[in-house]
């Protein structure tokens, strides 16, 4: 059995009110609540991670409702996953072959481990350079083996003292055989089991928002217009960006502007995006301010400097408060605190067009 909907723990009508509410993109809203990184909130909205309820209610306070609003019956007879999950897909088909080992990846891990009490989870961080969350995500078949980096690769072909990938799915398919998986496949790719586990953690977060009521939620404040006098002058800012293969941008004058945000500093310019490098929330067709002169902040937007291209990365810390750039498309990891600050622009604001 393959669990298609296994990364889903959370489905939650976070991006229904965040779009009834007037919030197109997710960037906007993410803008409201600077508490909740912008890479905490997409997995939140994507049913990725099970909000905490002081979470719901930072989500709840910006788009003007009560938290338990965004909470979801998934026992209701007309919840359906795969329609919830459709505005998440990117569309690609489903590799069969490819779900199918993943999932046995995962178990083979977990029976590793389970196997092996030396192996903790510091341990396989330090011995085999594994991280903690990408140690997790392998175990929980988050995604097929071709969409990790070499990184990952590596280490787990030490892990399983193979020599290559060959050698690891031979590896993983011969424990199947052997039965040695069997025992870890229902925590992976069991829907009820899933099912069961969300249903339980919705639960908690209902009762725990209901013990400890929020503060009277108030609407989102709304700046009045100046009454009279003169109006500033706009400062407006070059646009550059043309696509580059790897999900690079092209230092290239567009012959566009785009007006600077009033913290923007004097080197700051546009970057046009060209290409969904992070995602659906900032898409293809929109323009982000990057500004040499502030270094990226976790929760926020970084623009990193390759060449004479650009790599636009969102930025969270490690367990150890390293700063890490994170891309979808491509699907890869940039250690930011070893990069060159001079290559460095943080991301202070973003147009939709």
């Amino acid at each position: 059995m393959i669990d298609f909907y296994r990364a889903i723990v959370f489905p939650n009508h976070v991006r229904d009110q965040r779009q009834r509410h007037g919030f197109a993109k997710l960037l906007r809203l993410s803008a409201n609540i600077p508490e909740i990184p912008y890479i905490r909130l997409s997995k939140i909205e994507r049913g990725e991670v099970v909000a905490r309820p002081d979470e719901l209610r930072r989500i709840a306070a910006a788009l003007g409702i009560a938290p338990a609003d965004l909470l979801l019956d998934i026992d209701a007879p007309d919840f359906d996953i795969a329609v919830w999950a459709l505005p998440f897909s990117d569309g690609a088909e489903i590799d069969l072959t490819e779900e199918r080992f993943a999932v046995l990846l995962g178990a083979a891990l977990r029976a590793r481990r389970t196997l092996d009490p030396a192996l903790t989870i510091a341990a396989i961080e330090r011995d085999f350079g594994l991280p903690p969350v990408n140690l997790s995500r392998v175990e929980n078949a988050q995604k097929p083996f071709s969409r990790w980096n070499s990184a990952v690769r590596d280490s787990l072909f030490a892990l399983f003292g193979v020599a290559d990938e060959a050698a690891l799915r031979r590896d993983v398919e011969q424990r199947h055989a052997a039965g040695q998986l069997t025992s870890f496949l229902a925590g992976i790719a069991n829907p009820e089991a899933r099912h069961a586990r969300t249903r339980e953690k919705i639960a908690e977060l209902a009762a725990a928002l209901e013990a400890e009521p929020a503060q009277p939620i108030s609407a989102r404040a709304v700046l009045p217009l100046p009454a009279s006098g003169p109006v500033a002058a706009l400062h407006l800012l070059p646009v550059y960006g043309a696509p580059r293969p790897n999900g690079l941008i092209g230092h290239q004058p567009t012959g566009e502007t785009v007006e600077a945000p009033h913290i923007a500093g004097p080197r700051a310019f546009g970057l046009k995006v060209s290409r969904a490098t992070l995602g659906g929330g900032l898409p293809a067709q929109s323009t982000v301010v990057a500004d040499p002169d502030r270094l990226p902040m976790p929760g926020g937007l970084a623009a990193l400097r390759e060449g004479e291209d650009w790599r636009l990365l969102s930025v969270a810390s490690s367990r150890d408060g390293r700063m890490i750039g994170y891309s979808v498309n491509p699907d890869m990891e940039v250690a930011l605190d070893d990069c060159d600050p001079a290559s460095l622009a943080a991301i202070v604001s973003a147009v939709f067009l």
